[in-house]
């Protein structure tokens, strides 16, 4: 039998947090050792936490090794100094024009470069290198945002030469928050030669959509693969596939949902059709689990659908499943930035697996909507789109199909032939 090989990840998200940006690297972990690899994961023991889900904990293999260590936030006092904000989901936004947030924005696109874990490179760089001393890996891994991560990586790459992938789950400079930082000549020239230097330095790139991986490719002669998100067939066991038969239309949306991704026609064209068909009314519910904007839930009340609205907040990642399941219908909004087309949400692929229709809203050539139509299971609708959305909330509907290239235990295999290509000798 051959020796298992060791896979140091570098992930600043890590149960019990919760979220997204959390599942990738928990999957990619719970299949590696069925290919002969063992992940040993490095990560903050007090990072800062928009939600808890404890329920991802159990897809930890017993075979993963957990290093924590103490990390110092900064962004704690920058908090601290201007508040969160009414459950404002996406502290980046623009639509704050007030001195406090434009303040707000500049500190964080200046001062913290990349990101606010800056200062957690350096101790990481040193005890890693004395880590992998008396623990030898046979790869590196790093896992953004936070880009920082990268840098890390990139340490350990100039001081020991081990082989180092970097995995970007957004883009950096082509984020379409980037361009919202108020960043100086300085320190936007600064995230650029950081990006650039990842990019070169890595022995492979790992980017999530098509778009993404081409735009890297452009960049750098380092070989770019693409590996996408996906879904964990044992999130969707055959048994828990049974929507409720109440007569409710339940629209439902999970994840974050921010402020600039409201899809303020959807409102309008269920409002118009509660107010011209009483029986739609009585059955509609729009249902939110996640962190919703307050700017999101206010709109939808203000059009007269509060008594539809439920509000249900964060949920465990499988409650999350089963309002996907016992949807009638589940809903993409997009957030309105030009380079948010590039961009592939998490949550698409669950939204696959469910097997109910998705009606999108955001642009209809982006990443998204190219998933979409391959899957047969929805379609993208640019924002002033009105009559088309309601055409497709009556439509019927067909049952989802190929995304088995989706499985989380199939994009493993594809990330072990990567690994297994790129430290061979």
């Amino acid at each position: 039998m051959e020796d298992i090989k060791r896979l140091l990840i570098i992930t600043y998200y890590w149960p019990p947090t919760g979220g997204s940006g959390v599942q990738r690297w928990v999957k990619f972990s719970k299949y590696l050792p069925e290919y002969g690899w063992q992940p040993v994961i490095y990560t903050p023991e007090n990072p800062e936490r928009l939600a808890y889900d404890d329920s991802l904990l159990r897809d930890i293999p017993p075979e993963a090794e957990i290093i924590r260590r103490h990390i110092s936030e900064p962004y704690n006092f920058y908090r601290k100094l201007f508040g969160k904000g009414k459950q404002q989901v996406n502290p980046l936004s623009s639509n704050d024009r007030s001195f406090k947030s434009r303040l707000s924005r500049w500190l964080r696109g200046n001062l913290f470069i990349p990101d606010p874990r800056a200062g957690w490179v350096r101790p990481s760089a040193r005890y890693l290198c004395k880590y992998l001393k008396e623990h030898p890996v046979d790869a590196v891994i790093t896992t953004g945002p936070p880009q920082s991560m990268h840098l890390i990586g990139r340490e350990l790459k100039r001081r020991t030469g081990i082989t180092w992938i970097a995995d970007f789950r957004d883009p950096w400079t082509q984020m379409f928050y980037y361009k919202h930082l108020s960043l100086s000549r300085f320190a936007d020239k600064k995230h650029h030669r950081l990006e650039q230097s990842v990019l070169d330095e890595a022995d492979a790139v790992i980017a999530v959509s098509p778009s993404v991986r081409d735009d890297f490719a452009a960049q750098t002669s380092t070989p770019v693969e693409l590996i996408t998100n996906g879904f964990d067939p044992d999130d969707f066991p055959p048994q828990q596939d049974c929507s409720k038969d109440d007569g409710k239309f339940r629209i439902v949306h999970t994840g974050l949902f921010a402020a600039d991704g409201n899809p303020l026609n959807l409102w309008d064209v269920l409002a118009s059709r509660c107010s011209s068909n009483p029986d739609f009314a009585s059955r509609l519910e729009i249902r939110l689990a996640g962190k919703t904007d307050a700017q999101v839930t206010d709109a939808i009340r203000e059009r007269g659908l509060g008594e539809n609205l439920v509000n249900l907040g964060y949920l465990p990642h499988e409650k999350v499943v089963e309002e996907q399941r016992n949807a009638s219908l589940l809903i993409l909004p997009l957030r309105q930035e030009p380079e948010y087309a590039k961009v592939l949400p998490g949550k698409i692929f669950e939204y696959l697996t469910s097997g109910k229709p998705i009606l999108g809203i955001g642009q209809e050539d982006g990443a998204a909507a190219l998933i979409l139509k391959d899957a047969g299971a929805g379609k993208m609708f640019d924002w002033d789109k009105r009559d088309e959305l309601l055409e497709f909330i009556d439509d019927k509907h067909n049952s989802k199909k190929n995304i088995e290239k989706y499985n989380r235990r199939v994009l493993t295999a594809g990330l072990v032939e990567l690994l297994d290509k790129t430290t061979k000798k």
